[in-house]
């Protein structure tokens, strides 16, 4: 079994179908299932760092393309990013009518070959869930590497400090041994945490709020370094 760490090959794994990649990466094995999820993390963006139609967008851990497919037509360009060959390949098949969108294979730990201030907006849905908290904090600082001055970042997590957060974390305490555990067991944040992280990579107005089970945390790259 990889390392929690060696995201490649623990996503390859869960990849290894389009059923299982859209069960994990969408919660459903149906294609019209996984696109009415993307609707509403449109929303979320819409409320947050907003959508314009001039903006290059940058997805961290894209997944099957899963909110590619639904923003990709409503903004400039759409590029996604994911560690899993498996993942990006099968994006690229359910996006292959858009000619302003692509996914790219990455390491799993940064954006490269993503170039320095090229982008708008960046952004990471259901995926710091699955991150080391280091691993978090590094895919900030390449957001805020690859965004131009004024450019946007969001994130979301799990929030222990909610209800249904902790209601969260304690189902999962309770269901694997310590040496059980999945390698991709999803894994909380709180609102400091992701704030943090922001302010320490460098962004200015960085907001969070938690919406029943989720924190979301957002903030701008100024446009002066």
């Amino acid at each position: 079994m990889p390392s929690r760490a060696d995201y490649k090959n623990t996503w390859n794994e869960l990849a290894q179908t389009p059923e299982e990649a859209f069960l994990y990466v969408g919660g459903t094995r149906d294609e019209a299932e996984l696109d009415a999820t993307a609707i509403h993390t449109l929303n979320v963006l819409r409320a947050t760092v907003g959508i314009r139609d001039e903006d290059d967008f940058v997805e961290i851990g894209c997944g099957v393309g899963r909110v590619g497919k639904s923003l990709g037509p409503i903004v400039k360009s759409w590029t996604g990013c994911d560690a899993s060959g498996a993942m990006v390949d099968l994006a690229n098949k359910r996006l292959a009518a858009m000619d302003n969108a692509n996914a790219i294979e990455v390491s799993g730990h940064d954006l490269q070959p993503l170039a320095d201030a090229s982008y708008d907006v960046v952004y990471s849905t259901v995926v710091f869930m699955h991150l080391d908290d280091w691993d978090r904090y590094r895919y900030v600082q390449e957001a805020f590497r690859i965004l131009r001055p004024g450019g946007r970042f969001w994130c979301d997590n799990i929030s222990i400090m909610t209800e249904n957060g902790w209601k969260y974390f304690e189902e999962h305490c309770k269901a694997f041994s310590p040496l059980e555990r999945p390698t991709h067991i999803a894994k909380c944040s709180t609102p400091q945490e992701l704030t943090t992280y922001l302010q320490r990579a460098g962004f200015t107005d960085v907001q969070t709020r938690e919406r029943d089970l989720w924190v979301d945390a957002w903030g701008v790259k100024p446009l002066a370094e």
